[in-house]
């Protein structure tokens, strides 16, 4: 086995654009879930929307990329409100049903030939990426770096951008929730009913809360869609799932837990990945195909979460007293 290369490739993924994407939805996630209580299921929704909304703008509107990305945006505000005017009533089980179908029907709708002209339905949207490419401050020809971390001049300028969007992220949600705005969330997170009797309008800092977690999922989106192309296929129900179980290796209630567990849950993806193949390979797990090391890939992934779930729900990094919600 070529441990080196191993460790070269699971190492890359600490800045690959995955990692950044998926840290940025599970902040918004963190929003929703870990600091007000929302069990949000449709994540997936508003990633979908952030890239589609991006791709869309410029193929078929013509609009700059940084517009691009407000229309993204825009796009998740309007389903975050459609979503939730008749959901944030609802009962955590029932929200998590009802969040659940609506990222289905988000991603049946960009699959559906009706819409073919504008989302190209199951086949995606791509060259979309010159104005993004043209605002590349980085310059050099070919690649540079060190180690397993070199790039090209746009790889770079994926990852610097997504970086950027990250740490903003953070310092908003660290902002926010050390505000009386953020105090009445984790409130609600609690006891919604006491914070209620005080007067405080339940629904509209739900609505408030979806709205912004919802921005950071579609940023995500964007971020994701950056480097390639915007497929339906990759926003499914799975992807929420794979969101909250960093999430939950991070810490929910934390500022800098989703980022940690993006980083955790894709560097252990990547070594599975790589070593699973190459134990086959040279023999060390007799009778698994290829293809069955990729399910198996998942199922330590998820035995793993079971255990944190278990002995660590607040998460690797998390406060006990901050999660004291789930019991």
């Amino acid at each position: 086995m070529d441990w080196g290369q191993i460790l070269n490739n699971t190492a890359a993924f600490l800045f690959a654009p995955e990692t950044i994407a998926y840290a940025l939805a599970a902040i918004g996630l963190s929003v929703h879930f870990g600091f007000t209580g929302l069990l949000n299921f449709g994540q997936a929704a508003f990633m979908a929307l952030g890239a589609y909304g991006y791709a869309i703008s410029i193929l078929s509107f013509g609009l700059p990329w940084w517009v691009g990305i407000l229309v993204g945006i825009l796009a998740a505000v309007a389903f975050a409100i459609v979503l939730g005017i008749p959901t944030l009533r609802l009962r955590a089980d029932y929200l998590a049903i009802v969040t659940i179908a609506a990222a289905e029907i988000v991603r049946l709708l960009f699959t559906t030939q009706v819409f073919d002209e504008y989302t190209n339905s199951a086949d995606g949207l791509g060259n979309y990426h010159a104005g993004f490419r043209a605002a590349n401050p980085f310059t050099y020809e070919g690649s540079a770096g060190f180690g397993p971390w070199v790039w090209t001049a746009n790889q770079l300028w994926v990852r610097v951008f997504g970086i950027i969007l990250v740490a903003l992220a953070a310092l908003i949600v660290f902002l926010l929730m050390r505000s009386p705005w953020g105090r009445v969330l984790k409130g609600i997170r609690e006891d919604e009913d006491a914070v209620r009797a005080l007067g405080k309008n339940v629904f509209a800092y739900k609505m408030q809360s979806l709205i912004i977690g919802g921005i950071f999922g579609a940023l995500g989106g964007v971020v994701l869609a950056l480097p390639s192309a915007v497929t339906p296929g990759v926003y499914v129900t799975s992807l929420t799932f794979f969101l909250y179980t960093i999430l939950l290796l991070g810490g929910a209630a934390t500022i800098f837990g989703p980022i940690i567990g993006s980083v955790i849950f894709w560097v252990i993806q990547a070594f599975l990945s790589n070593v699973l193949p190459a134990l086959i390979n040279d023999g060390l797990l007799p009778g698994m195909s290829l293809v069955q090391s990729a399910s198996l890939r998942y199922i330590l992934v998820g035995v793993a979460l079971m255990l944190i779930v278990i002995f660590r729900p607040q998460g690797i990094f998390g406060n006990k007293k901050e999660l004291t919600f789930v019991k």
